[in-house]
C-alpha cells in the first residue's frame, strides 16, 4: 500500500506545481511574447508556416499572385517574427524603393514624438509655427488650420490646384474641418515640426525614429514632394513599432495615446482616416480625388480591426492587431496607377485569408 501511496502523492504534487503561477504554461506564453529583431543586424527570427497551421497549399498561389501583380518586397510578420519574406520581379532584399503616400504615416509618428517633448501642439494653428501668410487664405479663414487639420486631411485648402504647396497655390476651399481632401499639404507639417525644433527634418526623423528601431533609408525630395525610400524590412520594421503601441523593445517610440488617436477616426467627414493611416471595419470611407461617401467597410476582406499605410502604385503596410500580424507590400501598381486604396487590396487580402487559417 505504501509503495502505491508515494507515487500517487508524486503525481498530486507535480500537477499543483504544475498549475501554480510558475508553470510552464506562464513559459509558452513569454514564448509567444512580441519579438523585435535586433538594431543594426540583418538577424531577423522565423517562424514557420506549419508551425503556425496555415494552409500551405494556398501560399504558392499567393506568391504567384503577388508576382503577377508587380510586386517586388512582400513580407508577413507574425508577432514580429518573419513568416513569410520575397523578393520578385528583379528585386531584393538590399534595394530601396519608394514608400509614396505609406510613408505619410512616418509623418505622423514624428509629429507625436515632437508633441510629446513640447516642441508642438497639433491643437495649434499652422500659422503658429510658419507665421500667417503661408497660405493665400484671408487670415481670419489661415488662421482655422491647425496642425490635426493637415493629419487629418481637413485643412480646407483647394485640393483641385495640383501638389505644389508654395503659398500661391493653397487656396482657400472651404472652413478648415468642414471639407476633407486628399491633399500634399501634409507635408507642411515636416516644415511645422523643423520650425519649432530648430533641427531639420530629416535629423530630427533620423534621431527620434529611423535610428531608434534600426530603419534604413532616406528621403528625396522629388518636385513638390518629400518620399521616403528604404529597402522592404524597414518598413516591416515601422509597421512592427506602430502594432507595438509605438514601443520598440522596451522604448516608448511614439506615445502610445497619440498614436491611439492616429490610429481611430479623426474628423467625422471621412470614418476610415485617422491621422494619415486608413482604417478599416468603418460605415463609411472616402477616397483620394472624391467628395463621394461610400458605404460599408474599406476593404471588406480585411479584419475589421485592421489600419494601413496606403501609398500611390500599392505600396502597404497592414497591421491586423486581432491576428497578430503585420503585411508589407513595396513594388509597381498591381493594376491601374492609384493613390491609396484599390482593388488590389480587397483581392489580396482574399487570397490572405485562404492562406492564414486559425
Amino acid at each position: 500500500m505504501k509503495k502505491l501511496l508515494y507515487p500517487v502523492l508524486f503525481i498530486v504534487i507535480l500537477f499543483f506545481n504544475c498549475t501554480s503561477n510558475d508553470n510552464p504554461i506562464d513559459e509558452i506564453q513569454l514564448d509567444d511574447k512580441l519579438y523585435f529583431p535586433p538594431l543594426n543586424s540583418n538577424t531577423w527570427e522565423t517562424i514557420s508556416i506549419s508551425s503556425l497551421g496555415w494552409n500551405e497549399n494556398e501560399f504558392k498561389p499567393l506568391l504567384n499572385y503577388l508576382e503577377e501583380k508587380n510586386t517586388k518586397g512582400f513580407i508577413i510578420l507574425y508577432n514580429g517574427k518573419i513568416v513569410v519574406e520575397r523578393y520578385m520581379n528583379q528585386h531584393d532584399s538590399e534595394k530601396l524603393w519608394y514608400w509614396a503616400s505609406a510613408g505619410k504615416t512616418l509623418t505622423t509618428a514624428i509629429s507625436g514624438i515632437a508633441q510629446n517633448e513640447g516642441f508642438i501642439n497639433i491643437n495649434n494653428k499652422v500659422s503658429d509655427y510658419l507665421g500667417t501668410g503661408w497660405t493665400s487664405a484671408t487670415l481670419q479663414k489661415e488662421n482655422l488650420i491647425t496642425c490635426k487639420n493637415l493629419l487629418s486631411m481637413d485643412s480646407g485648402l483647394d485640393d483641385s490646384l495640383g501638389d505644389n504647396v508654395s503659398k500661391e497655390n493653397l487656396k482657400y476651399k472651404a472652413d478648415a474641418g468642414s471639407r476633407w481632401a486628399y491633399h500634399n499639404v501634409y507635408v507642411k507639417m515636416q516644415d511645422v515640426i523643423s520650425q519649432a525644433t530648430n533641427i531639420p527634418w530629416s535629423t530630427y526623423f533620423n534621431s527620434k525614429l529611423k535610428d531608434k528601431i534600426g530603419m534604413n533609408g532616406a528621403w528625396i525630395k522629388n518636385n513638390d514632394f518629400n518620399v521616403y525610400w528604404s529597402n522592404t524590412r524597414s518598413m516591416a520594421r515601422f509597421g512592427l513599432m506602430i502594432s507595438a503601441n509605438g514601443k520598440w523593445e522596451n522604448t516608448q517610440i511614439v506615445p502610445e495615446a497619440f498614436l491611439s488617436e492616429a490610429t481611430n477616426t479623426s474628423q467625422d467627414i471621412n470614418k476610415a482616416y485617422g491621422y494619415m493611416w486608413w482604417l478599416n471595419g468603418k460605415s463609411s470611407f472616402r477616397l483620394p480625388a472624391s467628395q463621394i461617401e461610400f458605404q460599408g467597410d474599406l476593404i471588406s476582406n480585411a479584419p475589421n480591426d485592421m489600419y494601413a499605410a496606403l501609398g500611390k502604385n500599392d505600396q502597404k503596410i497592414y497591421i491586423a492587431p486581432s491576428k497578430k500580424l503585420v503585411i508589407v507590400r513595396m513594388g509597381n501598381s498591381a493594376s491601374d496607377i492609384n493613390f491609396a486604396r484599390s482593388d488590389f487590396d480587397n483581392e489580396l487580402w482574399a487570397k490572405l485569408n485562404a492562406f492564414i487559417t486559425e
